[in-house]
């Protein structure tokens, strides 16, 4: 039947039971990633905003390259244990967050430094996301709802940093904390579930107990913070500033 001899809200009505039907597929397919897990929304309502996210909030992360050691995998280590990811050398495998040696070519002055989602204010992985699966909460931290996303992987394209792996493989021993899902595209979260209980990300934390204290967190919004007090007094850099995405990540010592 055409739109013109459907019945009143015939078309509209459709539309709705058809997205009704791939949202419930979407919740019982979450039944089955493991036992007491579940691909939870990081966020409802129309703004997809938490208790713990606020418009007078931006959240970001400062790294001084001067103090981070290239030896050093403590943030590696600590975001692997903490959001249940590992890497074992294979190009599928999931990078959110690497070690990157940074060479100036006419000088040979290096740095290694950490490179994870920038949770850009103006995010290409957000712009190009056919479903809105990939979205920026008020407090500025970048995500994925996996209830919605398809796995086209136009995000992974988009990123500049190389930041989002695609989940090819079955999955065990997830964290009820930070839910994954095969067929679904994930990335650095900066530990929202930490940061929404007060705390800070499991990199920092490990960074100031094991590596050179060259992370600093905090609020981007709030002159008094340490991080605004820290990028107020000293020079720092943003990756691929030129893209003018205004990154949520700032380095130091580049």
């Amino acid at each position: 039947m055409s739109d013109e001899h459907a019945g009143p809200g015939g078309a509209e009505n459709d539309v709705d039971e058809g997205r009704r039907r791939f949202l419930g597929a979407a919740a019982v397919s979450a039944l089955v990633l493991a036992p007491g897990v579940s691909l939870i929304r990081y966020a409802e309502g129309d703004e997809r905003s938490t208790a713990g996210a606020s418009s007078k909030t931006r959240w970001g992360l400062l790294i001084d390259t001067t103090k981070c050691k290239p030896s050093c995998t403590a943030c590696v280590t600590a975001c692997s244990s903490y959001n249940g990811w590992k890497n074992e050398g294979r190009p599928t495998d999931p990078q959110w967050i690497r070690k990157v040696q940074v060479t100036d070519p006419s000088t040979g002055f290096s740095r290694s430094v950490p490179v994870m989602c920038q949770h850009c204010a103006n995010a290409p992985c957000v712009e190009v996301c056919p479903t809105g699966a990939s979205f920026r909460r008020a407090d500025g931290i970048v995500l994925v709802d996996r209830h919605i996303c398809i796995g086209c992987r136009y995000c992974m394209m988009a990123c500049p940093y190389k930041a989002r792996s695609f989940v090819s493989e079955n999955l065990t021993n997830q964290k009820p904390w930070a839910p994954r899902g095969k067929g679904t595209v994930e990335g650095c979260t900066l530990c929202v579930p930490r940061i929404d209980a007060g705390k800070i990300p499991a990199c920092v934390e490990a960074c100031r107990r094991e590596g050179g204290r060259a992370m600093t967190f905090g609020n981007l919004k709030d002159p008094a913070s340490a991080i605004s007090r820290a990028l107020a007094e000293y020079p720092s850099a943003q990756l691929r500033a030129d893209l003018m995405l205004d990154t949520g990540v700032h380095y130091q010592g580049l």
